[in-house]
């Protein structure tokens, strides 16, 4: 009889405890519940964004390897928009404004570049690159003064010895031949040191053509810029030294 006594007991206090922490029971097993399964579902949303984004990356890296600017510039303005998020879309958008260089459309350019400086995460490769060609478009657009202004208060990271090559060649444009030859040889030593990778010899003829002769205008996008870390693919230099 005490055996039954005490599982009546069990039997009552179960009913009870049922009675007063049922309902917040259930709900907490439905969120938790819910918030499985809405993970896993934006977990496939996001793998089937990356697929797409992908997909028409590499599409666009097809139609540029064909000199098909104007299918290349379609899909890179398709990935900006359906996959604005992604890595992609910041890669993209830095071929977009290769693209408007070539083209002679400046203004275009430093939109693209500054579309990317707004998403790519602080102190990326991506953030880096991007700050180093909008130096370079400022500066070919009569816009030295921010240009240098970009250079040297930007963190280089990786492309410290290019970040060097760029002010030199501005410098150059301001007729401060001193200070374009001071910047070339602090590019060279950052090179010789791992920090970076340059077009040595093309560094080494613009150093000996300072000392050969005055100051001379350069191209706005005369150095070549080594593209490092997740965005090699992505970012070969606009053009070549």
């Amino acid at each position: 009889m005490e055996q039954y006594r005490s599982e009546d007991e069990q039997v009552e206090a179960l009913k009870k405890w049922w009675q007063e922490n049922g309902r917040s029971t259930l709900v907490a097993i439905i969120v938790a519940l819910g918030l499985g399964f809405g993970w896993q579902g934006w977990q496939k949303y996001q793998q089937g964004e990356l697929e797409g984004a992908s997909s028409s990356y590499q599409a666009m890296l097809q139609a540029l390897s064909t000199d098909d600017n104007d299918a290349a510039a379609g899909l890179a303005a398709d990935i900006k928009q359906e996959f604005s998020r992604s890595t992609y879309a910041q890669f993209a958008a830095l071929h977009l404004a290769r693209i408007a260089v070539n083209e002679g459309d400046l203004a275009g350019a430093e939109a693209e570049l500054r579309w990317v400086l707004g998403r790519a995460d602080k102190g990326s490769d991506t953030m880096q690159l991007a700050q180093l060609r909008l130096a370079r478009v400022l500066a070919a657009a009569g816009d030295t003064a921010q240009a240098l202004n970009i250079l040297e208060s930007a963190d280089p990271g990786a492309y410290a010895a290019a970040y060097q090559v760029a002010r030199g060649d501005i410098l150059l444009l301001e007729e401060r031949a001193a200070d374009a030859r001071e910047a070339y040889s602090s590019a060279m030593m950052l090179a010789s040191r791992g920090q970076g990778q340059l077009n040595m010899a093309m560094l080494q003829q613009k150093l000996q053509s300072l000392s050969q002769q005055g100051p001379r205008e350069l191209p706005a996008a005369a150095a070549s810029e080594a593209p490092a870390g997740a965005a090699a693919d992505a970012v070969a230099a606009d053009t070549e030294n």
